[in-house]
């Protein structure tokens, strides 16, 4: 087990970056280390295997995505950070991302930090000074165990209070949402915690959880687009990231692609309508929605997206496997990955500078 100091930890981000530097001023890297910038891989247990740290050396993950089985407790989180992000650097790559959902309420990965209260209770004060400074503490506590993403805050406008989205909205108004999911992305990105805002185009309307089952939304566009405030807001106001989701939009795109393939949802919509620049993540890619088919690491690439999300081990190195390969056969896919590789190393700057 490492132990790293935070001194030493900005050290190590400083020189893995500085590292990563000679290869962007080139044209990218190899392609098997950009097609890794890309995946954001889940891992078993509480302690990183050889195989898992075997792909973090050799450049083929660009982030870990944590749940509560993988955390023993926050002391331990933050020497199993230290021992991937020291594995990163033994193979000259730029730093990993180190990813939790901490969106409040019951929906932590680290029970024992904030926020404490859930959206919803936030939501009920209506109150964006005080939100804005949960999501400062919560971003202290995440950086002090290595964590420098949370997929929060939750974006979605709620259409009935029997949403399935339930307390992890902050309430069923589209301003109030706006205004305050806005708050705590500025709070956490104070902290230089990465915010996500998600699950866009929105999850308001969605009779079912995308996460078991596929999900149509069959809303109309007009109402649609309301709900895309909080969104719009938190973009205009810097936020780093935005997860895309595994619904499926008719009004948006009638194809009946799931979000996260759909080239008119993220380029043409997230991408073209609201200009956002930075990195968009998808929702699970072992979702039902995403996971069948086998083109579809390429597919959401091609969409627009730049970090493709698996929640385990073994479907982060199928995936990563599955782009590359796609990767070697398609100069356009190349291009897409190196424009998202861009991307990605610059939202990696962001998190290492002081």
């Amino acid at each position: 087990m490492v132990r790293v100091t935070g001194l030493t930890c900005a050290i190590l981000v400083a020189a893995l970056l500085a590292a990563s530097a000679p290869a962007e001023r080139r044209s990218s890297p190899a392609l098997a280390k950009l097609v890794g910038q890309s995946i954001m891989s889940g891992m078993d247990g509480t302690h990183p295997d050889a195989a898992l740290l075997g792909r973090v050396r050799r450049g083929e993950v660009g982030g870990i995505v944590l749940f509560g089985v993988n955390i023993a407790t926050p002391a331990k989180l933050r020497a199993l950070a230290a021992e991937l992000q020291t594995a990163a650097a033994g193979g000259g790559n730029p730093p990993l991302l180190i990813t939790v959902d901490q969106e409040g309420g019951s929906v932590r990965r680290l029970p024992s930090g904030p926020p404490v209260d859930s959206a919803a209770t936030m939501g009920s004060r209506d109150d964006a000074a005080t939100v804005r400074s949960i999501g400062q503490a919560t971003a202290r506590y995440l950086r002090a165990y290595g964590v420098d993403v949370d997929l929060a805050p939750v974006a979605d406008v709620p259409d009935s209070a029997g949403s399935f989205v339930g307390t992890r909205a902050f309430r069923r108004r589209p301003g109030l949402v706006a205004s305050l999911a806005t708050a705590f992305a500025r709070g956490l990105q104070s902290g230089r915690v990465a915010a996500t805002a998600k699950h866009f185009p929105g999850l308001g309307t969605a009779r079912a959880n995308t996460d078991v089952a596929r999900v149509v939304v069959r809303s109309a566009r007009s109402d649609l687009d309301r709900r895309l405030e909080p969104f719009r807001r938190a973009i205009d106001s810097g936020v780093r990231m935005v997860m895309v989701s595994n619904a499926v939009y008719p009004a948006y795109d009638g194809s009946r692609a799931p979000a996260l393939f759909s080239r008119r949802i993220v380029r043409g919509l997230l991408r073209g309508t609201l200009g956002f620049r930075r990195v968009v993540i998808t929702d699970s890619m072992e979702a039902p929605a995403s996971s069948a088919p086998a083109d579809g690491p390429a597919r959401a690439i091609a969409a627009g997206v730049d970090v493709l999300l698996y929640t385990s081990e073994r479907g982060g190195a199928a995936g990563y496997g599955r782009l590359l390969a796609l990767a070697r056969a398609s100069p356009d896919l190349r291009r897409d990955l190196a424009a998202s590789y861009a991307r990605v190393i610059s939202l990696k700057r962001w998190l290492a500078a002081q």
